[in-house]
């Protein structure tokens, strides 16, 4: 009986220090939807001096924000401890090798390389432990579009990956292979699924990669029509703007 009021008293004084952790993530978390990162990243560095259970959301929330200022020695030191804690969440594995892809555009080619294949690596974990995990295969997809051949690069895996994506969400598939064929300079096949892409979707983010094929291939007519298709129908601010852009 001793040892049950020694137990409920331990509790009791952790109590306060847990309230305090969640109000001031829940605090992060509103400054975060507001895309003041900086702010985030003051409240949560003082709470997550290690990677434990409890911590687990303010470390994560804490390397996103991190990601959004571009501070990617920092967002790696996160997510790759929360991959150790927790070994089997997909979307850890996933956000740590976007953290090293990412970190990879801002070296020198040598120094990119063993990013990018650590990189590589971490996205098919997380492929493996989530087959339902869109984001990863879309990583995976550009980075075999990316990576020399020498260096593992295929266009045979990123059409696998791509048709994973189909089967999960046709829109991400259409646009997966749109911007595999445009990079492997089949216009004529990336240009059928970026239209395939707007007719099934019809999103602005469809809208745009069909205006983005067109500009790069110097067809800025038949992009200036696909902005006014798709601002009459959405009535996006961002396509009436790109669409003012390309016409002065």
């Amino acid at each position: 009986m001793k040892f049950r009021y020694v137990y409920s008293f331990v509790i009791l004084l952790g109590l306060p220090q847990l309230l305090y952790s969640q109000t001031r993530f829940s605090e992060a978390q509103t400054y975060f939807d507001k895309g003041n990162y900086t702010k985030v990243i003051s409240i949560l560095e003082p709470l997550t001096d290690g990677f434990s259970e409890d911590q687990s959301k303010s470390v994560e929330l804490l390397g996103d924000a991190y990601s959004h200022t571009k501070d990617w020695d920092a967002a790696i030191t996160q997510y790759k401890g929360l991959v150790d804690l927790y070994p089997e969440v997909a979307n850890y594995h996933y956000k740590y090798g976007g953290a090293l892809a990412m970190k990879a555009l801002s070296v020198n080619k040598l120094m990119a390389i063993p990013l990018i294949l650590e990189a590589k690596s971490e996205c098919i974990e997380a492929s493996e432990l989530d087959a339902n995990h869109i984001e990863t295969r879309w990583a995976l997809v550009k980075i075999y579009m990316e990576l020399p051949t020498v260096l593992g690069g295929s266009t045979s895996k990123a059409i696998m990956y791509a048709n994973q994506l189909e089967s999960l969400s046709k829109v991400d598939g259409y646009l997966a292979k749109g911007y595999l064929y445009n990079k492997d300079e089949d216009f004529k096949q990336a240009e059928q699924f970026y239209k395939q892409a707007v007719a099934i979707g019809g999103s602005k983010t469809c809208y745009m990669a069909l205006t983005e094929f067109y500009l790069n291939r110097d067809q800025k007519d038949k992009a200036i029509v696909v902005l006014e298709m798709g601002f009459e129908r959405l009535k996006a601010e961002e396509l009436q703007q790109k669409l003012e852009e390309i016409t002065q």
